[in-house]
């Protein structure tokens, strides 16, 4: 396989964990590394040692900006509570995990396709959207991959269609938010130049959006670093490492913990905190 080196910052990097931390889908292993798409560009990324990807000639820079590695991580950590012992240890579990800059609506579609489901099952659902209504992108040495389906594509599909890819009840929800956009009744490119509160507010009103979804959009397709989406493993979290022996805790009162606590950098909280709990067995 044909690559050039991408030097990494000094501070941690964990390819494999960062692709296969519950943020995007769509990543195969291939040949000591990883094949997929960024947007619609075929790339293979591979991490021989701490220090150095190896990348598809001429994607350097995409695959920097897409792995979120001018991040500067010592800098975001220096603004979570000093004292928040959970967050320390999720970090030192894996201090290699960075947020990946995903294409806005490849971001929203995946999420609202992801409700109570588990990652294997959210990634069997991205993959099947993408080989039935996606363009295929060819690329010398890589396994045949497709691109994230078009509002426009998923719109035509039309419900019937998207509900035998195994989206069950969240077939209406996919389609009809890929038909406002499609249509021109919702502006998704607007939601970039709106503050977060607003932002998250504009795209609740889409179908099938409510917090969670539109927060983990906010935070993995529009880098709201602040964003902190609250599912079901991170309020088990929440309730276990911050508010144990507290059940009468209402699920409110930990979003609002969230957002106060753990500061203009939460979104990377949430998601060290979620790997940990996910793969650590940190939990009870």
């Amino acid at each position: 396989m044909k690559s050039s080196p991408l030097p990494l910052p000094d501070y941690p990097f964990d390819l494999g964990a960062t692709l296969q931390s519950g943020q995007v889908f769509h990543w195969h292993p291939h040949q000591d590394g990883w094949a997929g798409l960024i947007g619609d560009v075929p790339v293979w990324i591979a991490q021989p040692s701490p220090q150095l990807l190896l990348v598809t000639p001429g994607r350097a820079a995409l695959v920097s900006h897409y792995l979120g590695l001018d991040h500067d991580l010592p800098a975001l950590a220096a603004t979570f509570p000093p004292d928040d012992l959970p967050l320390r240890r999720a970090m030192d579990w894996c201090p290699g995990l960075r947020l990946i800059r995903q294409p806005p609506w490849e971001c929203l579609a995946t999420f609202i396709t992801s409700s109570l489901k588990q990652v294997p099952h959210i990634r069997k659902i991205s993959l099947t959207l993408r080989h039935r209504f996606g363009q295929p992108r060819p690329a010398p040495g890589l396994p045949l991959q497709a691109a994230y389906p078009s509002p426009q594509a998923l719109a035509a599909a039309g419900e019937a269609a998207l509900r035998s890819c195994g989206l069950g009840y969240r077939a209406p929800f996919l389609h009809r938010t890929a038909s406002a956009i499609a249509h021109g009744h919702f502006n998704l490119d607007a939601i970039a130049s709106l503050p977060d509160p607003q932002a998250r507010a504009a795209l609740c009103q889409l179908h099938g959006v409510g917090e969670k979804i539109a927060n983990c959009a906010l935070l993995f397709g529009w880098q709201r670093l602040a964003a902190f989406p609250v599912d079901v493993w991170v309020e088990r979290v929440l309730r276990q490492l911050y508010f144990p022996h507290q059940p009468e805790t209402t699920a409110r009162t930990l979003r609002d913990f969230a957002r106060s606590h753990f500061g203009p950098a939460g979104g990377y909280a949430q998601q060290f905190l979620f790997h940990y709990a996910r793969l650590s067995n940190a939990l009870a």
